[in-house]
Formats: C-alpha cells, sequence, structure tokens
C-alpha cells in the first residue's frame, strides 16, 4: 500500500468556535497570505525552545514554535471581543523527526485579539501578548 511509507503527520486541533471567521482552518502558506506575515513581539524561550507569533493585516495571526521536543505544540488563541479572553483556539503538535510545528491562521481582525502559546505536557512554557 502506497500509505505506508508516508510518515505520520501531526493533525492540527481546535476548540471553541474557532473556524468561525475568514481564513481560520487554513494554513498561513494559503494563496493570498503567503509572505504577508511579519513577526509581532519578541521571541519568547522556554527550556531552549523558541516561540514566536506572526501577524498579517490581511490574513491574520498564526504561532510557531521551533527547538522543539517531542509532545510539544504551538497554540493560538483567538478571542472575538478583544478583550484578551480565548473564545477559540487551534494547535499544532510537532511531528516526529523534526523540531517546529506552526499552526493554521486565527483571524484577529476587525478588533479581534489572538496569542501565541507554547505548551508542552499539557503545561504552558511561554506565550505572548494579545495583539
Amino acid at each position: 500500500m502506497a500509505l505506508a511509507s508516508v510518515p505520520a503527520q501531526a493533525a492540527p486541533h481546535s476548540g471553541g468556535n474557532y473556524g468561525a471567521y475568514a481564513m481560520e482552518g487554513q494554513y498561513p502558506t494559503v494563496s493570498g497570505c503567503s509572505g504577508t506575515f511579519r513577526q509581532v513581539g519578541a521571541t519568547r524561550y522556554a527550556g531552549g525552545m523558541a516561540l514566536k507569533y506572526f501577524y498579517s493585516g490581511t490574513c491574520g495571526s498564526f504561532a510557531r514554535i521551533e527547538n522543539s521536543r517531542a509532545n510539544c505544540a504551538a497554540v493560538l488563541e483567538r478571542s472575538d471581543s478583544g478583550a484578551g479572553r480565548a473564545d477559540g483556539w487551534v494547535s499544532e503538535t510537532v511531528d516526529s523527526g523534526i523540531t517546529y510545528a506552526y499552526t493554521q491562521i486565527g483571524n484577529n481582525l476587525h478588533g479581534r485579539v489572538s496569542r501565541a502559546l507554547l505548551t508542552c505536557d499539557g503545561h504552558v512554557w511561554a506565550q505572548t501578548g494579545w495583539y
């Protein structure tokens, strides 16, 4: 079977009302968004791992982790009201054999805000502010 040779890929997980807005459920490489993101805020570090938050005024935002160990995930929380209370979230775990992961897009346009988190084994190791 041809699929047997394909390595297993981590799957995104989401909750709350994630997916309610345009671009949510798409990766930042989607046509029209690729190349429009810029890093906002400083890179956050925890245990030698890095957490970065990226924003595009056209598409929204996403979280990326680098130099990560297994059982860690990049998480993007999105707040509908701009109040900094997560109404929806999406996460992406690190695939086997690589040390980075990035989330699908969160739509923090039109008054909504989002933030990035680095989680490992169910615990928050680092987070950014709300943007």
